[in-house]
């Protein structure tokens, strides 16, 4: 019994010992988009290899609400600013995200995302930094038609595809690899 209370308190002093998750306060703008894609510092063990070049897609269908930022928009963001702290110059950073289903209204003008939302388009700036850092918007024109969204109706910069199947299948055939988050 002795032994056992011992190993509980061992137990208790390593646990103690871990550091803990600072959690949202750890988070800071970054120096590419500060504006957006919060970062936290991180002590990597996987590094990095020097002369890498990422070609990113993101594949993105789920919508916000009104008022918010679209997170999967954001991190297109974070992904630049994470990378650009790790050393990794933004001229080695090419990404591009296929949005489709609900998400395709985040990517309106506010003369179309306002009656549908009652909001203007919080996201409407976030794709005008990212489009300034060169990232690659690419709607669904399959989910655009069944969403009654137009050419007229995206943000400038934002381009229609064919389909989100077709988009994807570009980037792939361009080298890009598709990020699963």
């Amino acid at each position: 019994m002795l032994a056992r209370q011992f190993l509980i308190v061992i137990a208790i002093m390593f646990w103690g010992s871990l550091p803990v998750a600072a959690g949202i306060e750890a988070f800071h703008p970054g120096t590419a988009i500060p504006e957006f894609g919060r970062i936290a510092e991180v002590e990597i063990e996987f590094p990095i290899a020097e002369g890498t070049e990422f070609h990113v897609v993101f594949d993105l269908a789920d919508g916000t609400e009104p008022g918010e930022v679209n997170r999967g928009l954001e991190s297109l963001a974070r992904f630049i600013n994470m990378h650009v702290a790790a050393g990794i110059p933004e001229d080695d950073i090419h990404l591009a995200v296929v949005v489709h289903g609900s998400a395709t209204h985040d990517l309106t003008t506010d003369d179309h995302y306002e009656p549908l939302k009652d909001a203007t388009n919080a996201n409407a700036a976030l794709v005008e930094a990212l489009l300034a850092h060169g990232v690659r918007l690419y709607v669904c024109g399959q989910s655009a038609a069944y969403n009654d969204v137009s050419n007229e109706d995206l943000l400038p910069g934002v381009v229609m595809a064919l389909s989100a199947m077709t988009a994807h299948g570009q980037l792939q055939q361009e080298g890009y690899t598709l990020n699963p988050f």
